[in-house]
């Protein structure tokens, strides 16, 4: 018979369990919150939240606005501030350094939770980031709330939900060519997700000497 030495028994390795993101329409997100006891969680800015939101939605905004002053920040800031901040009303963000901590705050991760922005990508950001943490019943409207027909949500604010994107001079000039919109929002994009490509390109910029 073999003799029982002392042993180290090692433990299963941990499975951590993940769902997928529910990508849903707007009628459906509607039948969620009424039938199924969703909670409505914002991630826009605030601007955006204040010009109108879905009453007794939270708000976490996955970027806030950033008011660093070094350098490199005050660059992009001007570039942001000169074409998408003038024309959209949007403000130069940076990503919320406490969202995650924030939501763990106010959420378990079984909680049923349909995430909202204006066109569908932040919130599709956000239920990654949720995803990774654990959080197990999460739900995105695919187009964002620009896509909500009036009416389909109780909203509060100054605007319609599906208007609370428009802000800056394309409320007060009307409607501008679709070519210099798209430039602008990818403008905009680029600076958001790609900031140090941004700022490489801008310094590269021919700058007329001074006279």
């Amino acid at each position: 018979m073999a003799a029982l030495g002392c042993c180290t028994v090692s433990s299963p390795p941990r499975l951590l369990v993940r769902a997928e993101v529910n990508f849903v329409n707007a009628e459906e997100a509607k039948r969620l919150v009424d039938e199924e006891g969703f909670t409505v969680l914002d991630v826009r800015d605030k601007s955006q939240y204040d010009r109108a939101h879905i009453q007794s939605s939270y708000h976490v905004p996955l970027f806030v606005e950033n008011k660093d002053n070094d350098p490199g920040t005050i660059i992009k800031r001007t570039l942001h501030n000169n074409f998408s901040g003038l024309f959209y009303g949007l403000p130069f963000t940076k990503p919320n350094p406490e969202f995650v901590q924030s939501i763990r705050g106010q959420f378990s991760p079984d909680s049923k939770i349909l995430l909202v922005c204006q066109e569908g990508l932040r919130s599709a950001a956000a239920a990654s980031k949720l995803e990774q943490e654990g959080f197990q019943n999460v739900s995105c409207i695919t187009s964002g709330l620009q896509s909500v027909k009036p009416g389909t949500f109780s909203s509060v604010g100054s605007t319609k939900l599906e208007d609370a994107g428009k802000a800056g001079l394309v409320t007060v000039q009307g409607k501008i060519s679709a070519v210099l919109g798209t430039v602008l929002i990818c403008a905009y994009l680029f600076i958001t997700f790609f900031p140090d490509q941004a700022e490489k390109l801008l310094q590269m910029s021919p700058v007329s000497p001074a006279s």
